[in-house]
């Protein structure tokens, strides 16, 4: 089961979009998947296309690169949404040049008045070397402090590592 607001965070290719579906189908709840990445390149397009397939069938699908919190406003009690992943959506939201506090609190406040049971899944960026650039440095501290908010607010968070989950908070079920 899963609870109001689950976390679930990794590395790159780690397992962890992978995990947080086979969660969200063994609720056997109505599925919401709120899409955030973009398909800038055909790279992109390839990684999008995988995760549509191993989805598979029975999720109603929400693309929305920042709009985020209004998409949340829009889920039915019952359903289970799976938010993949607040990354894509920081990245989003930096090159709008929106505000990023303000864009991370207006999410967090959508996630708590959400109608429905939250699963987001998030990068884990700041394990590896300083980034040799500004950007790349500011980006990495604004998903650390992203992180911490988002399993702050959840109830189970999830470090998920060589497809294997970690439990940082709460208790599987």
């Amino acid at each position: 089961m899963i609870l109001k607001s689950t976390f679930i965070l990794g590395g790159a290719s780690s397992g962890k979009s992978a995990f947080a579906e086979a969660m969200v189908k063994a609720t056997n709840a109505p599925r919401v998947y709120i899409a955030t990445s973009q398909a800038y390149d055909k790279e992109m397009q390839a990684k999008i296309a995988s995760h549509r397939k191993s989805r598979g069938k029975g999720w109603r699908t929400i693309e929305c690169p920042l709009g985020v919190s209004e998409a949340l406003s829009d889920v039915a009690e019952g359903e289970v949404v799976l938010l993949d992943c607040a990354t894509m959506w920081l990245n989003n939201q930096m090159f709008a040049n929106n505000d990023i506090a303000q864009e991370t609190e207006n999410l967090l406040a959508a996630m708590a008045a959400c109608k429905g049971r939250v699963v987001t899944v998030s990068n884990e960026v700041g394990m590896g070397i300083v980034p040799e650039n500004a950007l790349a440095r500011q980006f990495r501290d604004a998903q650390g402090k992203l992180n911490q908010k988002l399993a702050d607010a959840a109830d189970l968070s999830v470090f998920v590592v060589a497809g294997l989950p970690l439990v940082l908070k709460g208790t599987l079920p």
